[in-house]
């Protein structure tokens, strides 16, 4: 069975409900086509989130990534686009993406988008000694 790109994210329940906890996830071969000259783009993805009911499935989430190979977007459009797509499947807790753009015509371009679901509060930051 060979596996194809697709816009479908799956997820499976979180294990840990009760309990903030942060996802980290790096997808180093993003890659799109830039709008206007239709040659490809290269991004590293970094995903955190603090699920709540659901979390995202990574093989799922490799096929969805996939899907973008052949489209043409803006980096701050597709930025956007993905996290709201996550947000989406997953309603999580807290969510941000930071999508790192390989250097084009001498300039590196990064885009952060949050999400918060209301009323959540990110918990104190404990310090040790």
């Amino acid at each position: 069975m060979s596996t194809q790109p697709t816009k479908e994210l799956e997820t499976f329940d979180n294990p840990q409900i009760g309990r903030d906890y942060t996802i980290r996830i790096d997808v180093p071969e993003f890659t799109c086509l830039c709008p206007r000259t239709g040659q490809p783009d290269f991004a590293t993805l970094n995903i955190e989130y603090v699920p709540q009911d659901r979390c995202i499935e990574l093989k799922a989430l490799k096929l969805y990534v996939w899907s973008f190979r052949e489209e043409g977007a803006f980096h701050e459009a597709v930025t956007n686009r993905i996290l709201d797509d996550l947000v989406k499947a997953c309603a999580p807790r807290f969510m941000r993406l930071t999508a790192e753009f390989n250097v084009r015509g001498g300039i590196y371009t990064t885009v952060v988008a949050e999400h918060r679901a209301e009323g959540w509060q990110a918990p104190e930051l404990v310090q040790l000694p």
